[in-house]
């Protein structure tokens, strides 16, 4: 039990549960601010650019606060952008179908939902709710493929030669 909580209270996996709701309120605000400006049409637009905005965010902030990968040099940069990119791309995927399913099938765009003293658009709410599942799903992709340190006891054999 103690190791299974060292596993799971570190200073990584804190720093990633921050910064990965600093990115939902990067995405948030974001998309917030756009679908006023398109006046709650095009949501999956809307979605895009704060998806965008985002990501980029996101990458920065895990690179050197959680990740702790701290070179910017081309042949590091050359295999952590396009890895980070790779695994977001399929979470914004995951994030834009999810959205489509609360709005069009579920009509969540309809609904406003009251938490007393706080009022949520339906909008906002599927965000909410899909955001969870793509920030577990991201900080698997960011620890175990892009971000992995060399002398991480999980790498590969081959990659420690290379």
């Amino acid at each position: 039990m103690k190791k299974l909580f060292r596993a799971v209270c570190n200073k990584e996996t804190i720093f990633y549960v921050f910064f990965g709701g600093m990115t939902t309120l990067v995405n948030l605000v974001v998309f917030k601010v756009f679908d006023l400006f398109f006046a709650g049409k095009w949501y999956l637009l809307t979605n895009t650019i704060a998806w965008i905005a985002a990501v980029a965010f996101a990458f920065v902030t895990n690179k050197l606060f959680v990740f702790e990968s701290k070179e910017w040099t081309f042949g590091v940069l050359k295999k952590e952008i396009p890895g980070f990119l790779s695994a977001r791309i399929g979470s914004y995927f995951i994030e834009q179908g999810g959205l489509w399913c609360f709005v069009e099938l579920l009509h969540f765009d309809e609904k406003v939902f009251d938490f007393r003293l706080l009022q949520l658009s339906g909008k906002i709410v599927a965000k909410l709710i899909i955001g969870v599942v793509v920030v577990v799903l991201n900080y698997l992709f960011s620890k175990f493929v892009i971000f992995k340190k060399k002398d991480d006891p999980t790498t590969n054999q081959n990659d420690k030669e290379a």
